[in-house]
């Protein structure tokens, strides 16, 4: 895992997601996603979890409205990337292969998912391997 890259709490995770699935929002909006009868303590905490992810560089803010407005910078994809890599090494030695086997045989998945995954296999056979492989 990269030095510069910082990971984030389980708190901070849900930040993320509402900016994911809802897009740029203030902090009320995602107060208001997260929380079903927000308080000033939720809002409150949402500010901070806001600061941290701007402070790691997951967020940006925009300061140009009377209410800032936040932005993922980090990329669902890139986050669960980062994540799969740490926890491969430390499951299995830095070995992707037992962790990616492992989750395709412990979940159901759809057909449209299960195309998904022959597409990008099809798609991996005809790259070349990388230089820097574990064996």
């Amino acid at each position: 895992m990269e030095q510069s890259f910082k990971d984030v709490s389980d708190a901070e995770l849900q930040v993320l997601h509402v900016l994911w699935d809802s897009g740029p929002s203030t902090i009320g909006q995602v107060t208001d996603a997260l929380y079903s009868s927000a308080t000033d303590a939720n809002y409150a905490s949402v500010q901070v979890f806001l600061n941290r992810l701007e402070a790691k560089g997951h967020v940006r803010r925009d300061r140009g409205g009377r209410a800032h407005v936040f932005h993922a910078l980090t990329d669902r994809d890139e986050l669960v990337g980062r994540r799969l890599r740490v926890m491969a090494e430390k499951l299995c030695g830095g070995l992707m292969g037992p962790l990616l086997t492992h989750l395709v045989k412990a979940e159901a998945l759809t057909p449209e998912e299960l195309q998904e995954l022959r597409q990008l296999m099809d798609q991996l056979d005809r790259k070349p391997p990388p230089k820097d492989r574990r064996r």
